[in-house]
């Protein structure tokens, strides 16, 4: 056979060398495979380094890119041919195996369900096909398909629903159909295209029914579906309007025609009762009569030739010693393990990681390179003889109950040293350069069931090679359009990274689950991958991978409207909860509210919250009320607020402070609060009570213009030595900040006034008597505001006068 595609063989002859060219030629390393899709509005650039990179389309489409030695240019997708279609259909079927072809077997006991078939989807109904594994759902959806060619517009659209979700399913439907190079639409762009496709759509090995596959249905309503299922399967909804055929067993007569067209020879008599014994046990499944004439077609090839004539010449046989016996009826009801003894060691190693990776077969390309073995690659073709293989789209995987059989004989035993093996050959395989990305996709579930029998590793270096395998096949899978394997692969490859430690593939496989939910509108999910990322690159120091993930978490709030609660702005740094449009402040500032205080210091209505002048527009249009204005507000407002609740704390507490410390007697001769005192300039002590020169006004008390003292500067006011008089209880200074105390300090320097004070009014009722002049300090209950006014309390006395009477000082004594 010919291995010229494996770098071996003759093939061509290597053309002369040039001796001018130098022994060692050091030759550049290979740029990076980048790939620049069209997804949606989005310009996705595929990039295995750093990781993709996204942004808005431009409005022309995206640009040219090379693409091996040629440019493609992503355009608007155009509809194939028939000829491109038929062409297509061609290379999407499963390779033929090396070897001399197979016989075709007839399709018996089929022909009523094969015209009622026919005739459902010629009226344009869909049709919904339900039988057991091995009952011959694939051959006859091939027979249906091959007559109903001709029926649409479009043809005949071969799929498989083998691990495909609607959505892949509806993708797939959208690329058969039309030429779209490099371009991927969005959900809405989708549902107009599949919705005018006109076709036969035969869809084998469904896994899903109910309302996901009225979805599935709806989306192309001018298709007629054939869908292939097991009965295990949920069934479709009731208003999906799916006819359903059921497919059982074959008869007897027809099972053993069956198998006699499998061995290519008449059945003796022990070989059909044999064989009659197995259709009852099988009930008439025509896989298992498949495998059965592969176990005759073996006892053929164990019997020996018959020997040459004897030297007497009477031709006497010595075949009867060694007759193969028939297989019992457990080993004709599970044949799997029987069989693949008697394969070539070859094949049955094929067997072996074939158990390994969940029943997955790779393709016949790298069973040379797996098995060790340069003609590996017929083993394909004996296991398909044997009726071990099933086509499954473009590839083969295990029979129905092959996995199980063989397990149970031992071929499971090695599975994760055949499962490593495969995931360090695919992981060189899918990161090559010359592998296209069509190419990897059609060996993508081999590559997933290689990543997911990795992960969670129990062994060294499986988590490992688990992830450099994901890093190599992620991005051909996206390059591919094949994004659900993308996206598996890119969360087994991050649970393998978190397994494993490495933390910079970690993010990497974030990075790229977030681009991918961002691509397919995932917005949440989008950002919280891409903070996961950028955070841990950022711990790594890793600048390039940062400014990707953070471009990548623009488009994300773009896409949500702005900044989220608790998020990040585009260059990472955190936001407020909220943000409002808010009116420029005045050029006076932001008046203040101003709590008035009464005679204790204290508000007057302390049950009214401070009222903010301000104006706040509600983003919404309703403006919030009460206290929720105030929090609501612009921050300078806020600052305003804050500032006058807590100058009138501090004012209360000052106030308080005060009005209890005039309880208290202050030691004497300390200096009162308002009044400064320096003891350095004055020649005598403390200079604060003594005089200017020429100067009228008495020491702490108010300057008259007629030269005499307001009443509130009487020598006995606030004097606790003088008889019914007490401290002021609420004595004030310049400023309006009270005095800590309301006794005078004593100074024997002090000069008696040279005016002397006259008498204050008295109330009618009880007479007062006149206070005599003496040359101690003022009364501490007189005091100069700051705007030059005088203010005075009254002492209080014993009598039953009202005190309001001697508290107005207001106006100078006549």
């Amino acid at each position: 056979m010919d291995n010229d595609s494996f770098g071996e063989g003759a093939g061509q002859a290597r053309p002369p060398r040039d001796t001018g060219t130098p022994d060692f030629v050091q030759s550049a390393p290979a740029l990076a495979r980048t790939v620049q899709l069209v997804a949606g509005d989005f310009l996705l650039t595929v990039n295995p380094v750093d990781g993709s990179e996204i942004e808005p389309c431009p409005p022309g489409g995206a640009p040219s890119q090379a693409e091996g030695h040629g440019r493609e240019q992503s355009a608007r997708p155009t509809r194939y041919s028939a000829e491109e279609r038929t062409e297509r259909q061609r290379a999407a079927q499963p390779p033929l195996p090396a070897g001399p072809p197979a016989p075709r077997l007839p399709l018996l006991e089929r022909d009523e369900e094969h015209e009622r078939l026919v005739r459902l989807l010629g009226r344009g109904r869909s049709v919904r096909l339900t039988g057991p594994a091995g009952s011959g759902r694939s051959a006859l959806l091939d027979i249906v398909a091959e007559d109903c060619a001709n029926l649409a517009p479009d043809g005949v659209v071969r799929l498989s629903g083998y691990h495909r979700t609607p959505t892949e399913l509806l993708y797939e439907l959208f690329a058969v159909v039309h030429s779209a190079p490099r371009h991927r639409p969005d959900r809405a762009g989708l549902l107009e295209y599949v919705r005018d496709i006109g076709a036969i759509v035969v869809l084998d090995d469904l896994e899903f029914g109910g309302s996901a596959l009225g979805e599935l249905l709806d989306a192309a309503p001018e298709c007629a579906f054939l869908v292939a299922a097991t009965p295990d399967i949920a069934a479709p909804a009731a208003d999906s309007h799916l006819e359903e055929v059921f497919l059982a067993g074959l008869g007897r007569s027809a099972s053993l025609e069956l198998l006699q067209r499998t061995v290519e020879r008449p059945l003796t008599e022990d070989e059909a009762n044999w064989a009659g014994d197995l259709w009852f046990e099988s009930e008439g499944l025509p896989l298992r009569f498949v495998q059965a004439g592969a176990l005759l077609r073996q006892r053929d090839s164990l019997r020996p030739e018959p020997q040459d004539e004897d030297s007497d010449g009477f031709g006497v046989f010595d075949a009867v010693d060694v007759e193969v016996p028939l297989p019992t009826l457990g080993e004709g009801a599970a044949p799997a393990a029987l069989l693949a003894s008697r394969l070539s060691e070859s094949a049955r190693d094929t067997l072996r990681f074939a158990v390994a990776l969940g029943g997955e077969v790779p393709h016949q390309a790298h069973l040379p390179a797996l098995v060790g073995d340069t003609h590996a690659d017929a083993s394909l073709g004996e296991l398909m003889h044997c009726g071990l293989l099933s086509p499954v789209g473009p590839r083969y995987r295990l029979a129905a109950g092959v996995i199980a059989q063989l397990t149970e004989k031992g071929y499971a035993d090695d599975a994760a040293a055949h499962a490593h093996t495969a995931a360090q050959h695919y992981a060189w395989w899918a990161g090559h350069p010359s592998v296209t990305p069509e190419r990897a996709v059609a060996e993508a579930d081999a590559v997933l069931a290689a990543l997911t029998a990795l992960v969670p590793g129990e062994e060294a270096g499986h988590p490992s090679a688990a992830v450099l395998l994901a890093r190599s096949a992620a991005p051909a899978f996206a390059a591919g359009l094949h994004w659900g394997a993308w996206e598996r692969a890119l969360r087994i490859g991050s649970e393998a990274a978190r397994i494993s430690g490495e933390v910079a593939e970690e993010a990497y496989f974030h990075h790229e689950l977030g681009v991918l939910a961002l691509c397919t509108g995932s917005l949440e999910r989008a950002r919280a991958e891409l903070e996961a990322s950028i955070g841990m690159r950022g711990a790594l120091a890793d600048k390039r991978g940062t400014v990707a993930g953070r471009r990548a978490l623009a488009l994300v709030a773009d896409r949500a409207g702005g900044p989220v609660v608790g998020g990040r702005t585009p260059a990472g740094e955190e936001v407020p909860a909220a943000r409002y449009e808010e009116s420029a402040s005045p050029p006076g500032g932001v008046p203040a509210a101003v709590l008035p205080l009464g005679a204790s210091g204290q508000s007057k209505r302390p049950e009214e919250p401070a009222t903010l002048v301000a104006r706040q527009e509600s983003p919404g249009g309703a403006k919030p009320r009460g206290p929720l204005a105030i929090i609501g507000g612009a921050r300078r407002n806020l600052v305003a607020a804050g500032a006058g609740a807590l100058l009138a704390a501090v004012l209360g507490t000052v106030v308080t402070l005060g009005a209890t410390s005039d309880q208290q007697d202050p030691p004497g001769g300390k200096v009162r609060n308002g009044q400064s005192a320096n003891e350095d300039d004055a020649d005598n002590g403390l200079d604060a009570d003594e005089p200017a020169a020429g100067s009228t006004r008495r020491p702490g008390g108010t300057e008259d213009p007629t030269g005499a003292v307001t009443p509130g500067s009487s020598p006995s006011a606030g004097d606790p030595s003088k008889p019914g008089a007490e401290p002021s209880s609420n004595p004030s200074k310049p400023g309006g900040k009270p005095t800590s105390s309301g006794r005078p300090p004593t100074n024997p320097e002090t000069k008696p006034p040279t005016t002397p004070p006259t008498k204050p009014p008295t109330p009618s009722s009880t007479p007062t008597p006149t206070p005599t002049p003496t040359p101690t300090s003022p009364s501490p209950s007189a005091s100069t505001s700051p705007g030059g006014s005088t203010s005075a309390s009254a002492p209080i006395t014993t009598s039953s006068a009202p005190a309001s009477s001697a508290s107005s000082s207001s106006s100078p004594v006549i």
